[in-house]
């Protein structure tokens, strides 16, 4: 009996460990499953700045969709936000990103128009570098059937604003010409792809001689961005363009606003001359703005000249015109869908490979749109390990405040 009852006491202690075992692993399973990995800025600076890490899911708000997330955008703007050189920039730690594209995978009360599964592409308000996002039903529109997931990405941010300068700003019709800095970027690619669906229209593009080659075709006539272009559109053109879309800023202000006809349209939408260093530069910053030549409204007048500034961003978040921006979104997916026009992808990268992206886009390399590939496995020996070490070689800390209940920090306000 004594024996009996010692067998069942080691089964019955087995039992016990067994099914503690289950109980822990089944506790590390539902904690996984509601953690996600995404990109963090832990403040602003330069890359080390960048870290990936694992962070709570994102709850559902009224009238959000949460999209589990193939890919996601990378563009110059992400740059200007992790240097801090933004008019109100969100507060770190946060989560980059503003397009992604995915699949629906929940749906709060009042957010109408999507089923679970449905294959989709959003604007997201920050927090777009992660596998899982919320967002208001009004940022999401549906993908077409023949649409990869590495596509929208390069066409939500690039041909919105691409459409609404030229046709909703500047009026774009048969016969007028364009002139576009950085035209072998994802805007410039897909303002080259708009303008051929326009009888007659005249591109002058601007970008670095390497790019010359791959992206010769999709405009008319190019120019190197480090030689006076100026005389060399006069030549071909001696009133000027109808359209000048100026992404840099600084001197190139002077220069387009020159340029223009009668009649004509300056559009600004970036400030990329800004940008020279890995981190914020004052001095940049202060040259830039300085080289702008000062607007005088009464040569405006007298020269019947146009001059604007176009933000998507502050158009989606903070004056929330969302129906305007589906309306133009329904109109670009027809043209997809007529093959009119495609996005262009530079790379896809995965996630942990978002500092040599973004290295890509500082040194103006891309051609097209970067891409972050949430599914995408790092090239060996080119990720960086998800704990980041400063310039002094010693392991970063955590700043203070960046815990998991702050998962979603608005860019807009």
């Amino acid at each position: 009996m004594a024996k009996e009852g010692a067998e069942m006491t080691e089964e019955t202690e087995y039992m016990i460990d067994r099914n503690a075992g289950k109980e822990a692993e089944s506790l590390e399973s539902t904690r996984d499953a509601k953690e996600m990995r995404a990109v963090l800025l832990t403040a602003f600076g330069g890359l080390n700045k960048l870290r990936m890490t694992r962070r709570a899911m994102p709850e559902l708000l009224d009238g959000e969709v949460k999209i589990r997330v193939k890919a996601c955008g990378l563009n110059f703007l992400d740059l200007m936000v992790r240097q801090g050189t933004i008019d109100n920039p969100p507060k770190p730690p946060v989560v980059p990103g503003f397009e992604c594209s995915g699949i629906v995978e929940a749906m709060a009360e009042n957010s109408e128009g999507f089923e679970i599964g449905d294959r989709v592409m959003a604007f997201v308000n920050c927090n777009a570098w992660a596998e899982v996002v919320c967002t208001p039903a009004e940022f999401v529109y549906k993908m077409p059937d023949e649409m990869t997931f590495s596509e929208p990405p390069a066409f939500t941010m690039n041909f919105v604003a691409a459409y609404m300068m030229l046709f909703e700003v500047a009026n774009l019709r048969e016969g007028m010409s364009v002139l576009v800095h950085s035209a072998g970027g994802g805007v410039g690619q897909a303002v080259a792809q708009l303008c051929s669906t326009v009888p007659n229209v005249t591109v002058f593009g601007i970008a670095s001689c390497f790019k010359h080659a791959a992206i010769r075709d999709s405009v008319t006539h190019l120019f190197n961005r480090n030689v006076d272009y100026t005389q060399e559109v006069k030549k071909i053109s001696p009133e000027g363009v109808d359209i000048v879309l100026d992404c840099l800023c600084g001197e190139n202000t002077g220069k387009g606003l020159n340029l223009l006809k009668p009649l004509g349209t300056y559009i600004l939408y970036g400030a990329s001359n800004m940008v020279t260093g890995e981190t914020k530069s004052f001095f940049s910053f202060a040259k830039s703005w300085w080289q702008v030549e000062k607007v005088n409204p009464i040569k405006l007048y007298e020269e019947n000249k146009v001059i604007a500034g176009f933000s998507l961003l502050n158009l989606l978040f903070k004056h929330r015109k969302c129906g305007l921006v589906r309306s133009v979104m329904d109109k670009l997916l027809c043209l997809y869908e007529q093959k009119k026009i495609r996005p262009v992808v530079d790379s896809l990268w995965a996630l942990e490979e978002v500092k040599e992206a973004m290295q890509r886009i500082h040194d103006r390399g891309n051609i097209g749109k970067l891409i972050l590939d949430v599914e995408k496995a790092p090239t060996p020996l080119m990720a960086s390990d998800s704990t980041e070490t400063s310039e002094a070689g010693e392991e970063e800390e955590e700043p203070e405040g960046d815990n998991e209940s702050k998962e979603r920090i608005p860019f807009i306000h």
